[in-house]
């Protein structure tokens, strides 16, 4: 599998630039995911590597070979679609064999290959079928088969899963995971889902505004986000962020806010990496509140529940406190005061500390 480098690329629109000198190299055989809010630049950047987007400036190379201003088709890529793009009067083994037949490939030769992968991605019996009777998993599965009949060796895939509800996007995603396994190639995977992002890819390319905010496997964004940014896109429910002020009590370094003052106590040997004293954001992930005892006085934050979200194995708590919305993630069997006030205790190793001013996550 070919080595995919991104050198300064850029795309601009007029006098709009909407990629900013992207450098980034996505390995052999690796499943890469995009990730980002609407706009961010991920679906550009992806049309820009198919050929389907013009580059305004910089490079994009397969190993050492230059593709840049490479025609669609003269590039070593397939590419699955959003809307799955099939054609309404050709059958499922018709679309899977377009670009086969495109290409002039013997008739033995795209017969096995349709059967091969029709076989891999359960879809041997809608063969004969048209897209208009099939389910949307079904018309995505038939989309992902029509782009790996090609076997080239990089497989780009732009929000795949989007159009489907929760539970075939649940599905699908095990399913893209399970032919992960069963074909060598490198895959580059488009969504604004963090779920998906993390579930499927090996590697996360994380992206606001058209740059890259961070890039990693799941577990390095998760526990080392680089920014707040990162940190608010990267878990679910999102990490929550409260102002509060650097100090020190007692020679104990401690963070006080609007209502609450925490001991930073795990951070305590990185005091001389801190601002000295000011204005600072932290960050707590819902799943770190914890039910604080009636008599407890230690890192204590209360807050009012609004509302009560159950979803079977544990229940969202959603607050609000200092003109920002909390999510809080509990046990189901904790005894809850929806309406009322609740006390809830913090690990200070399960505080993330940011800069006020440049949003950079401080470690």
């Amino acid at each position: 599998m070919p080595v995919i480098k991104l050198e300064n690329l850029a795309k601009q629109y007029g006098s709009t630039r909407v990629i900013h000198d992207i450098n980034l190299s996505m390995d052999e055989n690796e499943f890469t995911v995009m990730v980002g809010p609407s706009g961010c630049g991920k679906s550009t950047t992806l049309r820009m590597i198919a050929g389907l987007e013009s580059v305004t400036g910089g490079k994009i190379f397969m190993d050492d070979k230059e593709i840049s201003q490479l025609e669609p088709k003269e590039r070593d890529l397939a590419m699955v679609f959003q809307d799955y793009a099939l054609y309404p009067h050709m059958n499922v083994a018709r679309n899977m064999s377009f670009g086969l037949r495109l290409a002039k490939y013997p008739k033995n030769e795209i017969s096995k290959r349709v059967n091969e992968i029709a076989n891999t991605l359960g879809l041997t019996q809608f063969l004969t079928r048209k897209p208009s009777q099939l389910s949307g998993g079904q018309r995505q599965r038939v989309a992902m088969g029509r782009a790996l009949v090609r076997d080239t060796s990089t497989l780009l895939m732009d929000e795949p899963l989007s159009n489907l509800d929760a539970k075939l996007r649940g599905q699908m995603r095990v399913e893209l995971a399970m032919i992960r396994q069963k074909f060598s190639k490198n895959i580059i995977y488009v969504t604004h889902d963090q779920v998906e992002a993390m579930t499927l890819g090996d590697r996360i390319i994380v992206m606001q505004g058209g740059y890259i905010q961070q890039q990693g496997t799941p577990e390095e964004l998760y526990k080392k986000p680089r920014n707040k940014f990162v940190a608010g896109f990267i878990g679910s429910p999102p990490m929550n962020f409260f102002n509060a002020e650097l100090t020190t009590e007692q020679g104990k370094l401690t963070a006080v806010g609007n209502g609450f003052s925490l001991r930073l106590s795990g951070h305590q040997n990185r005091f001389d990496t801190l601002p000295d004293k000011g204005g600072i954001t932290i960050g707590i992930r819902p799943s770190a509140f914890k039910p604080a005892a009636d008599n407890s006085n230690h890192n204590i934050i209360e807050l009012p529940v609004i509302v009560s979200e159950y979803v079977g194995s544990y229940v969202v708590l959603i607050s609000e406190f200092d003109g920002n919305r909390v999510a809080i993630e509990l046990d189901t069997n904790v005894p809850l005061h929806v309406g009322g006030l609740m006390k809830f205790t913090v690990d200070s190793n399960d505080v993330y500390l940011f800069n006020q001013n440049t949003n950079d996550a401080i470690y």
